[in-house]
């Protein structure tokens, strides 16, 4: 299948203005407040890297977890002397396990993204952009490690790692599908319009890094209907490629048809891989595409 924009010169305006990173961060901080707090759990052992997310049990971390008996085991200095000092027995302060993940997110950098059939809309690319940067926002909040995958920079963690990824999303920073050295989760934002078999040349070497993810599929309403009459010129925004047809109408059924094909094999793809696809429209809102994917990924706990 051939990414088509599946613009109507003569019928549509084509947006592909890229939006700003004040509006961005300010619609992300939003939508990220709306959802619920993200609650993964460490897939594997090489997943795992020292880090600031509490994991609901005892073990190395700074935060406060629950006092326990002492035990002839535990070093003197362990014992916690002021709440000793209640009772006749001794406790040890034990604090609460801590590790972080990397999540790392990747934005089609095709023109074909980057637009929307309405002016008053936002492009596919923008709205990826609001979703990976919301997630990435509760991400950090919980002490993991947020990037893109083939960035210019590491994932980073703490305060300023939504800055970072707000302002990799702007830039285009986004790279080639480069696997990362070490397991991570990973979301890749794209209409996968390229055709199934180039994805799969794509994405089997990231899978190899990347064991679970996401693929958000993001599209445009008229990609879906093919509203199109009479003669009608398509083109790809970002190349010279484009055709007319004298009646645009007579290919509605084949074009639909292979849409459907195409997004079943998308699936089986995804699925081959242990990953999973989200399928969201620009003209649906953030809130419901950012839980989607915010609940595939909690799917993904526990699993190695």
């Amino acid at each position: 299948m051939k990414r088509w924009s599946l613009v109507a010169h003569a019928l549509l305006g084509a947006k592909t203005r890229v939006i700003s990173l004040t509006t961005l961060r300010a619609d992300a901080e939003i939508l990220a407040r709306q959802l619920p707090d993200l609650a993964l759990q460490a897939a594997a052992a090489d997943v795992i890297h020292p880090g600031a997310a509490g994991r609901k049990r005892a073990g190395s971390g700074e935060q406060f977890w629950q006092y326990r008996r002492y035990a002839q085991t535990d070093a003197a200095d362990r014992i916690d002397w002021r709440r000793s000092a209640r009772g006749d027995e001794y406790f040890v302060r034990e604090t609460e396990l801590e590790t972080a993940r990397t999540i790392l997110s990747w934005l089609d950098p095709h023109a074909g993204f980057d637009w929307s059939s309405d002016p008053g809309r936002e492009t596919k690319a923008d709205r990826a952009r609001v979703i990976l940067l919301a997630l990435g926002i509760l991400f950090a909040k919980q002490g993991e490690r947020i990037g893109l995958i083939g960035g210019a920079r590491p994932a980073s963690l703490g305060k300023t790692a939504p800055d970072k990824l707000a302002e990799d999303l702007i830039s285009g920073g986004s790279g080639s599908l480069i696997p990362p050295r070490s397991q991570a989760l990973a979301v890749v934002a794209s209409d996968f319009y390229d055709g199934v078999e180039v994805w799969r040349e794509r994405l089997t070497p990231l899978a190899k890094s990347c064991r679970h993810g996401v693929l958000l599929a993001i599209s445009d309403p008229v990609e879906h209907s093919f509203p199109f009459t009479g003669r009608t010129k398509f083109s790809r925004p970002g190349g010279t490629l484009e055709k007319l047809f004298g009646r645009a109408e007579t290919v509605r059924e084949d074009y639909l048809e292979k849409m459907a094909t195409h997004a079943r094999e998308l699936n089986a793809l995804a699925s081959a891989m242990g990953w999973t696809v989200v399928a969201h429209r620009n003209d649906a809102s953030a809130l419901e595409g950012a839980a989607a994917v915010h609940a595939a990924l909690e799917q993904f706990g526990g699993k190695a």
